[in-house]
């Protein structure tokens, strides 16, 4: 018996494209310009690069790049010769960086010389000294037993990397009967992606994704009404789920016309939107917050746009999102994590303004939910709130080399508990209110406590660290220190910032420092957070109250 959805592989989706929609605009970037044939042959180019390179059925692959054509044509590549992607957060530095192409067992690593002021190219040869004087396709790096080559784009090269252009050239020696033989020898029921989340357990963990994504993404499309008419303009990285999913790989399903932005300008991003005749857009609160302060500034023929997506429902996020259906366009809101790949939980074309703003979406298609007690496990009452519990197709395979993890996470019946806090309503839409677990939620950003706990602890003056999370009017919220020093030292946010720059993610550096003589102990000797938040708002005030206000 066949099937009940049809298996298909990333890899194969470029050349669908192609046969489809070959002369049509795919792709748009810092002016150059994609058909979907010329996308097609690009994404071919590098998958026979990457197995001149040596690049194994199964291999991971990190990547760590920002949003550039290469990105989207390495994934697909990545993907047409069996191997597995490993996204890699841009905003990392050596520390994080270091951890997750070790962790995920990474044999290739890609990367960029240099993206504005940050210096890829400086930090890899940091991280990777012993790299210089190898066999560039066959390395042997200590402290990365699995790691074996890096790959540079750019004019700046790494000593003992491998040039994008001499990889691309080495493939030429590569038949095109050599790569559709291991482009159909691919098993869609294996992992394709492995894409890093912060948990609350300290290190990122690494999320298992079949090529399962794609069923995921066609349903999208055909709920948000996606056609080859459509053109998507995208400030969102690449590297996150939300932006790969619903640009880089839903406009390739769709047939739609992809306008990458290399960063996120919302000047620039509603410039495009006037000159490409952009139909759709996305973002968080902070970005069409900026979006709608950039037209305010310098107005524009936006009347093209459609639509677009904006995951709302906290009340932070509620006031923004009514006076952009207002104000700008009506949007599909919604709730997703990495776990489950994207948006689990979306809105509809005909939703009310209320639902659109004020909830986080109706279960989508394979996806069964339920609202319970996180104490007892039981189900909780409509209108009641709750930690969410999420399962179906989608859900991660698991966390790669995290079994305790992965079982803490999902039940023996397959449910997904968030550790997230929502209410359901009576017209089974979610509103998402907020986390039971610690974890911050900066500007997008999702940052782990215990991560930046565990990394502060090796400054000498601190004794004792506990991260919380500090409202902020554009970014959510943001990660305040309070620690403990040792005998006789003192420390100062300044210092802390100091000391975390270029080791550290920006986003995951602590605002604010607050020394205290001890911290505020369950009987069990657990850390009791929630008053260390309220001592934040009480010596530094908060910042949101006059928005609350209005």
């Amino acid at each position: 018996m066949a099937d009940w959805y049809p298996k298909e592989r990333l890899g194969d989706l470029p050349g669908e494209a192609a046969r489809r929609w070959g002369a049509r605009e795919a792709l748009v970037c810092d002016g150059k310009r994609w058909t979907y044939r010329e996308y097609d042959r690009e994404v071919d180019r590098v998958a026979k690069g990457l197995m001149a390179l040596g690049v194994e059925t199964g291999e991971h692959v990190a990547l760590w790049m920002n949003n550039r054509p290469e990105w989207l044509f390495l994934t697909f590549a990545i993907a047409k010769i069996g191997a597995v992607l490993v996204p890699l957060n841009t905003r990392y530095r050596t520390d994080d960086v270091a951890y997750t192409v070790r962790q995920s067992d990474s044999g290739t690593w890609i990367s960029v010389d240099r993206s504005g002021p940050v210096d890829y190219a400086a930090m890899l040869a940091e991280v990777l000294p012993g790299l210089a004087g190898q066999d560039p396709r066959a390395a042997a790096i200590e402290g990365f037993p699995r790691l074996r080559r890096l790959v540079v784009v750019g004019e700046s090269g790494v000593p003992g990397a491998v040039g994008w252009e001499a990889m691309l050239a080495d493939g030429d020696a590569v038949s095109d009967a050599a790569l559709a033989a291991r482009a159909q020898a691919v098993d869609p029921d294996e992992p394709v992606m492995i894409g890093y989340t912060s948990g609350t357990t300290g290190h990122p963990k690494g999320v298992l994704h079949t090529h399962l994504m794609i069923r995921n993404m066609r349903e999208r499309a055909n709920r948000i009404g996606l056609t080859f008419e459509d053109v998507i303009v995208n400030p969102l990285p690449l590297f996150h789920m939300y932006g790969f999913s619903e640009a880089g790989l839903i406009a390739v399903i769709a047939g739609s016309k992809h306008v990458l932005l290399d960063r996120f300008d919302a000047d620039e991003c509603m410039r495009l939107v006037e000159a490409e005749k952009g139909t759709i857009t996305h973002g968080f609160d902070t970005h069409y917050k900026e979006y709608l302060d950039s037209l305010e500034r310098t107005p524009r023929d936006i009347s093209s746009l459609r639509f677009g997506t904006f995951p709302s429902g906290m009340t932070s996020s509620a006031r923004i999102a009514r006076r952009v259906q207002t104000e700008m366009l009506p949007t599909f809101t919604g709730w997703g994590m990495t776990e489950t790949f994207t948006f689990a939980t979306m809105s509809f074309g005909n939703s009310t303004p209320e639902q659109r703003s004020d909830a986080s979406g109706f279960p989508a298609p394979g996806f069964e939910i339920k609202v319970v007690d996180p104490e007892t496990g039981q189900e909780i009452a409509v209108g009641e709130e709750g930690e969410l519990l999420i399962r179906g197709y989608m859900i991660t395979q698991g966390y790669y080399k995290k079994l305790e993890e992965t079982a803490e996470a999902i039940d023996g019946d397959g449910w997904l508990h968030t550790g997230d806090t929502v209410v359901l309503r009576a017209d089974g839409h979610i509103r998402f209110v907020g986390r039971f677990k610690d974890q911050l939620r900066v500007g997008g950003e999702n940052v782990s406590p215990a991560e930046v706990e565990a990394f502060l602890m090796t400054h000498e003056a601190i004794d004792q660290v506990a991260v919380v999370g500090y409202p902020d009017p554009r970014l959510n919220e943001v990660a305040v220190a309070f620690v403990v020093t040792a005998p006789g030292e003192t420390v100062t946010s300044d210092e802390i910032a100091a000391y975390c720059k270029g080791r550290i993610a920006s986003f995951k550096s602590p605002r604010h420092v607050l020394s205290v003589d001890a911290f505020p102990m369950t009987a069990s000797g657990k850390v009791q957070k929630h008053k260390l938040r309220a001592l934040a708002l009480e010596r530094l005030g908060d910042p949101t109250a006059d928005q609350a206000a209005e």
